[in-house]
This record gives C-alpha cells, sequence and structure tokens, in this order.
C-alpha cells in the first residue's frame, strides 16, 4: 500500500515533473558506500513508514531484491549478511559496551 507522499511523487512522476528512481539506486549507493567506508562499516535501514521508495521497493517484502542484487554484482554471502544487519548489530553491542564502561 502506498503512503500519501509515495502516491503524491508517482504522481508527478507520472507527469514527468519528477525522474523515475529504480530501486537499483539502493544498490548503487550501497556499492558505492563499500568502495569509500568498506564492508565492515555500511548497513541499511528503512523507511517505509513514510518515505518515498524507488520503484520496486515499495514495500518490505521487496527486500530480497536487494539481497539478490548484491549476490549478482559479485558480493560474498558474508558481506551481505554484513550489510543486512551483522554491521548493525555489531555496532549496538559495541555501543552497550562503551556505555557499560562509561556508568562504572
Amino acid at each position: 500500500m502506498l503512503m500519501e507522499g509515495d502516491r503524491i511523487t508517482r504522481e508527478y512522476v507520472a507527469k514527468g515533473m519528477l525522474p523515475r528512481v529504480e530501486y537499483t539506486k539502493i544498490i548503487e549507493h550501497i556499492d558505492h558506500a563499500v568502495k569509500v567506508a568498506g564492508i565492515d562499516h555500511v548497513g541499511l535501514g528503512s523507511d517505509f513508514d513514510g518515505a518515498n521508495m524507488p520503484y520496486g521497493m515499495e514495500d518490505v517484502s521487496m527486500l530480497p531484491k536487494i539481497t539478490e542484487a548484491l549476490l549478482q554484482k559479485g558480493y560474498s554471502e558474508s558481506d551481505v549478511k554484513r550489510i543486512l544487519g551483522e554491521n548493525t548489530l555489531r555496532l549496538m553491542g559495541d555501543v552497550e559496551r562503551i556505555s557499560r564502561e562509561l556508568n562504572r
């Protein structure tokens, strides 16, 4: 189900007032971030509760497309797991550990 902002954006795209952005742009951004920051510093978030999402990523059921695209691009399963959540979990663990150390 499209949110109101997405609906309006898609109307503007249909009228030629905005460019059509495909979900593959997400893959380009991930690839760029990996090249700039390294595989251990890239993670995904989502904003399916009101953000304007690219075509092909209208809801959470479309997320497997990201996994598939990264694997097709040559990322290893291990790297994809890092991008899809392991890096975020590691960071959260580090933040909790440092918080405990600072509060001692």
